[in-house]
């Protein structure tokens, strides 16, 4: 399989708290009336972030439950090694019975969707050591989020914050005794945003419909949770003002910056939400949703993007 690099596809952003958001970090000390559950924070601009790893990690496994990857037992992602196949193929051909015959069949071909599908999320989001899947070079790069300015601010003027973050008190109660045990958790309150960039490379015309990959899985995060506590109400966002723009190797080589290029994705601004008298019939499709909907448009513009657009 020869690849050859032909463009990157930038995805940037916001990410919107819609709850307290916790992403787990190292209690390094431990202060009175602190908390030993803290958040992660970048340490030289002393405000917390979202890691890259914790957005593509969440991604990668709502995708992998979405398609059956997870085995029951160990919650590992299963895999089909080329022997495994081999010796499958061959029951298939010692059965002497056709009706067991085109049932073995049928379980390979559904054993065989399933590589596939485990083949382009290891080609989207990188191979494990442990994964014997052909996937070439991980396509997909994730920026570590940081907050925006304006929520910075609005941040230096609560003074119930603390470096961005609030402390929430939770009392666990054993069913048994109903002793109380306090903990005390750090997360980023809501209504905080941080700006998110994408970087999705493209080697071989598949990797454009794998791309759909990831906004499928943007829209699965904005129903579930992003960081710790998820079933506790934490961790609840919203992605919007979504951008995507593209730069061939052509651009590269011409000192071209991005390209932008137009969706036609609606938007939905904080304020129009809450405007008394909206359309309450109109449906709200998040960014991601609208995107996986028109695919088939989107799709052709980004593939049309040849190298040398930009020269």
């Amino acid at each position: 399989m020869t690849l050859k690099f032909e463009k990157n596809i930038r995805i940037k952003g916001k990410i919107v708290c819609l709850t307290g958001l916790h992403v787990g970090g190292v209690a390094e000390t431990m202060e009175i009336g602190g908390t030993d559950n803290p958040v992660f924070m970048d340490r030289i601009k002393n405000v917390p972030i979202i890691p890259g790893s914790s957005l593509k990690g969440k991604i990668r496994g709502l995708l992998e439950l979405s398609d059956g990857l997870y085995e029951q037992r160990g919650g590992v992602c299963r895999y089909w090694p080329d022997k495994e196949i081999n010796d499958f193929e061959k029951r298939i051909n010692k059965e002497q019975d056709e009706n067991k015959k085109k049932k073995l069949r049928t379980e390979l071909k559904s054993v065989n969707e399933v590589l596939t599908t485990k083949q382009n999320l290891c080609c989207v989001f990188g191979r494990g050591a442990s994964e014997e899947v052909e996937a070439g070079p991980t396509r997909l790069i994730v920026r570590d989020a940081f907050p925006t300015g304006e929520t910075i601010q609005d941040w230096k003027r609560n003074e119930d914050l603390v470096h961005g973050t609030e402390i929430k008190g939770e009392n666990w109660i054993n069913r048994i005794t109903s002793q109380a045990d306090p903990r005390f958790i750090e997360r980023v309150p809501a209504d905080s945003e941080f700006d998110f960039e994408m970087i999705y490379s493209v080697y071989q015309k598949e990797d454009i419909e794998r791309l759909k990959m990831l906004f499928d899985g943007l829209s699965f995060l904005e129903d579930n949770y992003l960081g710790g506590s998820g079933s506790r109400g934490y961790g609840k966002i919203r992605f919007k003002e979504i951008q995507v723009m593209v730069k061939t190797t052509g651009d590269y080589r011409s000192g071209n910056d991005w390209q932008p290029k137009e969706l036609g994705i609606e938007r939905y601004g904080s304020e129009e939400r809450k405007e008394e008298g909206a359309d309450k019939s109109k449906k709200e499709v998040s960014e991601p949703e609208q995107i996986v909907n028109g695919w088939n448009k989107i799709k052709q513009i980004l593939g049309d993007a040849q190298d040398g657009d930009g020269m």
